[in-house]
């Protein structure tokens, strides 16, 4: 009987791995719920994490504990993506890493002919974040967030560009932060770009080596093109040695001193 129901289940798709979008039930699953503007839980449990964009957060973690703490704009990309999908049976397509580190299936989402990441990159109620080895949309997700930024949508219409020296209040918010890069250093993993003087504490821009290809495409190599200008980043402000954005790809640092 336990062989009979292993078999069952396997071919009605209840063992398929995410991975194969061609022949699992990827190819056509209802959504049961919205966390936010870019995860949801499926109809067989499973949460799905958008690939290639990120979103305002809703709860945010605090002590080791996740608290409900809307951010500007979270509600308004949930809002949209609930519109979007929610109680509708949606197309997952995966690219190279299938699973993040805590578990969520990544990919990109379709209902229909509707594009959903590239949606709510479009109304400016996420900004684009990519990590490697998944950038199979990115060069489509790039045009649409200059398309949300050249029509002030969303975060893109709101605020203005926060002094690196006060991006301490705004962590855990998508923000424009501007600054002078003081100095810069290259470890083993990671590239850094300090604007002051005690990494420990004041704002730094993160770049992981395995994004430095994306900069060496444009003759840039970033711990000496960025060094002593003034720039203007964007992305999500964490905390990890006082307020840091994780860079991946040069479309987000804009060189001020070269306008």
């Amino acid at each position: 009987m336990i062989f009979l129901l292993f078999f069952i289940f396997l071919f009605t798709g209840c063992y398929a791995p995410a991975g194969n979008n061609h022949t699992s039930v990827y190819n056509h699953i209802k959504v049961k719920k919205v966390i936010d503007g870019d995860t949801i839980i499926l109809s067989n449990g499973k949460h799905l994490r958008y690939i290639g964009l990120d979103t305002p957060e809703v709860r945010i973690r605090k002590r080791g504990k996740f608290i409900y703490d809307p951010q500007p704009f979270s509600l308004e990309a949930k809002k949209m993506n609930k519109k979007l999908v929610e109680n509708k049976f949606i197309r997952v397509e995966f690219d190279v890493e299938k699973l993040d580190t805590y578990g969520r299936i990544l990919g990109y989402c379709f209902v229909g002919d509707t594009f959903v990441n590239d949606e709510l990159i479009k109304e400016g109620l996420a900004v684009l974040y990519t990590k490697p080895p998944n950038v199979k949309y990115t060069k489509v997700f790039i045009e649409s967030q200059e398309q949300a930024r050249s029509l002030h949508k969303g975060l893109w219409g709101v605020y203005e560009a926060v002094p690196s020296s006060d991006a301490y209040k705004f962590i855990n918010q998508i923000r424009r932060v501007r600054g002078r890069v003081l100095n810069t250093y290259k470890s083993r993993k990671v590239v850094y770009l300090n604007f002051g003087r005690d990494y420990k504490t004041d704002f730094t821009v993160i770049i992981f080596n395995d994004c430095l290809k994306f900069f060496r495409v444009k003759g840039i190599e970033p711990q000496v093109f960025y060094a002593g200008k003034e720039v203007e980043v964007w992305g999500k402000i964490r905390e990890y040695n006082g307020p840091e954005i994780i860079v991946s790809m040069p479309y987000q640092i804009k060189v001020l001193d070269e306008e």
